[in-house]
Parts: structure tokens; sequence; C-alpha cells
């Protein structure tokens, strides 16, 4: 979302950029004489009360109790983050600590994004969230079945989208490893690039038939593949460095931080904004924009990881409105194109297979 340059003269910008630049690192509301010590600024204390009044009446400050400074709102975030926004140039450090995530070599989507989501928090300090969106009509394009022993093997399936899920499956009778190989070939045969309505009761009578001696495990097989698609429809949230929205004191009303917090744990509605995300583009949602009640003293900023045209993730942050957003949109910039790189690499290593990762 774009706000508008409502007749903004670069002075106005100017002071507009130094009120929020000087909000973000302190907190508080910000008075003239603050603005005074701007080097840029070249005009009096009147004349910058003068500036601060006009942008409040157009909506870019407020002022919370008379005699105090005042504050960007909303818009006036919108404008200093869609215009007058500066390039964060990362330390040596930062750049070393996201090239690291490269070197893990971790295998599976979920830990890639987890592992990021993990270290956006530590470098921004806010908290951090690793997303896999709800995708619909998902189904298995190509199963794989690992024997470990006679009551024990691991079922993986590649789905639709790319991505590789594995699950641990126990029975209570035994089963052989030509028994396993066949149950394999039957669930390629005929629960592949369909989905999970599709897979009906004649459907699984047949299967049974055809696998003969053990049929009793393509119901066992096909209870973990009903699970397995349902994870994948439902999506998956993780969060860390929740206790950094503390040391905040936009969080300091109990009430307030519970439901934050509870809108996390649920995830539904987080879920939902990033499964609706069409593209690769940084998403930046400031209070009342993330249509999140919960959210209104809040930004929520995230990168979805696209591979191969499909949004397999993303990564983001939570923190007060008054965020640092340079320093988050240069971190998550960062953590996505190693992320990239990463799936890209797996890719080429597995002969052009899509995985994904789990």
């Amino acid at each position: 979302m774009s706000s508008e340059n409502r007749g903004l003269t670069e002075r106005k910008k100017q002071i507009l950029k130094a009120i929020v630049d000087a909000h973000i690192e302190g907190g508080g509301p910000v008075g003239s004489k603050s603005i005074l010590q701007n080097q840029q600024l070249k005009c009096s204390s009147a004349t910058i009360r003068n500036e601060m009044a006009e942008l409040e009446e157009m909506g870019y400050l407020e002022q919370p109790h008379a005699s105090a400074g005042r504050v960007p709102s909303e818009l006036g975030l919108r404008f200093y983050v869609d215009t007058l926004l500066e390039h964060y140039a990362m330390t040596t450090h930062e750049i070393a600590q996201i090239n690291n995530l490269l070197r893990a070599k971790m295998g599976e989507l979920d830990q890639i994004l987890k592992a990021a989501s993990n270290l956006a928090s530590n470098l921004t300090n806010y908290t951090g969230i690793a997303i896999k969106p709800r995708v619909s009509s998902v189904s298995i394009a190509k199963y794989e079945t690992i024997y470990l022993e006679p009551t024990h093997y691991i079922l993986v399936a590649v789905t639709s989208s790319g991505a590789v899920k594995s699950k641990h499956v126990r029975t209570e009778a035994e089963i052989t490893e030509e028994e396993l190989e066949r149950l394999s070939g039957l669930l390629n045969a005929h629960l592949t690039g369909i989905p999970a309505e599709q897979i009906t009761l004649p459907l699984l009578m047949e299967m049974e038939t055809r696998m003969g001696e053990g049929a009793w495990q393509v119901g066992v097989a096909v209870k973990v593949i009903y699970a397995l698609l349902r994870e994948l429809d439902e999506g998956e949230m993780s969060v860390s460095g929740i206790n950094r929205l503390l040391q905040y004191p936009e969080y300091s009303d109990v009430s307030h931080l519970q439901e934050l917090l509870g809108t996390l744990e649920k995830k539904e509605d987080i879920l939902d904004l990033v499964s609706r995300s069409q593209n690769d583009d940084i998403s930046i949602m400031i209070g009342s924009e993330s249509q999140v009640k919960v959210m209104n003293n809040s930004a929520l900023v995230f990168k979805p990881i696209v591979k191969d045209g499909r949004t397999v993730g993303a990564i983001g942050v939570i923190g007060p409105r008054r965020m640092d957003y340079a320093k988050v949109l240069a971190t998550l910039e960062g953590l996505s194109g190693n992320i990239t790189n990463m799936l890209e690499t797996d890719k080429q290593l597995n002969g052009g297979r899509s995985d994904g990762g789990n």
C-alpha cells in the first residue's frame, strides 16, 4: 500500500523523517528542540513548530498529550516507509551470520525457515515468524518408503508444490520389505495427483485386493497420508523471540500483549495474510493495515519465499509500529536470498527435482 504525497514540501519531508527516525530510536514523542539538532535542517525552532503543526493537520503526525511533542501517525509511518526510507548497510558480522545459514546445509524447508526466523529475531530485536502457507488442492506427486524394522518404516511424500513430507509409521503387525515395496508401488499407481477428497472407499478396496497378503497395510498408510495432506492444507507457523516484545513500552499493557500472543498462538489470522500473498515482494503492514485488530499497535513485515513460481514459505518479523524498517527490510532480503540460493542448490544436487524440503 502506498501513501499519497499530498503536497509535502522537501522541508516537511525532512522534518517528518527526522521525527520518525527519532521516534524509532527513543519511542516517545519528539519535540522541535530535538529536530533542531538535525544538521540537515537549516531553519528556526519556530519554523519547525509550524511545519510540525501543519504535518499534524495533514494527518502525518499525532500529539499524544497537549504539552508533548509529536509522534508519527500510521499515515506518517506509511509515507516514511514508501518514500523516505534509506537503505540500511548491514555490518560485516550481520552479513556473516546470514551467510552462515547457507553453509548450514539444512535439508528440510521447515528447518531452514525456522532458523531464518530465529536469526531475523536476533538481528532485528523483534519477534521472528516462519510460515509455510496454506496450500489449496494439494496432492502427492510421488511416494517413497524406507524400511527400518518389521513394525516401523518411513513414508516420504513429494507434494505437487514440490515440498517433501515424511512420516514415521509404526504398525501392530509385521510387514516385510517385499510387502512394503509392493505398498509403495500401489501408492504411486493409485494415489498420486489426486486431492484427499478423491481417495474413495472403492479405490482403497481395489488397492487392498492388489496388495494381497498384508492388505491391511493399505488402510494404515492412507490414514497417515490423510494426516499429511491435512497438515499441508492448514499451513504452519512458528514464532521466535516472542519475549523481545516485552522490552517495548507499546506492549506494557498486559491485556493488549495477551491478545497479541493469543493471535500468534492461534496463527490462523497471520496465516491467512501470508497465504493470500501473490508474489515474492516484501509486505509491510502497519497497524490497522493488517486487518487483524490486535495488531493496531504493531507492524508485520514478511518476505515470501518463491520456488518454481510457487510460494513455499515466508519469513518475517512482528514488532511495534515504530520498528526499524530499514534494518528489517535489509535483513529479510538477505535471509530470503540465502534461502532461495539454498533451495536452488538443493534442486541442482537432486538432478533438477524440485523437492524444496519438508
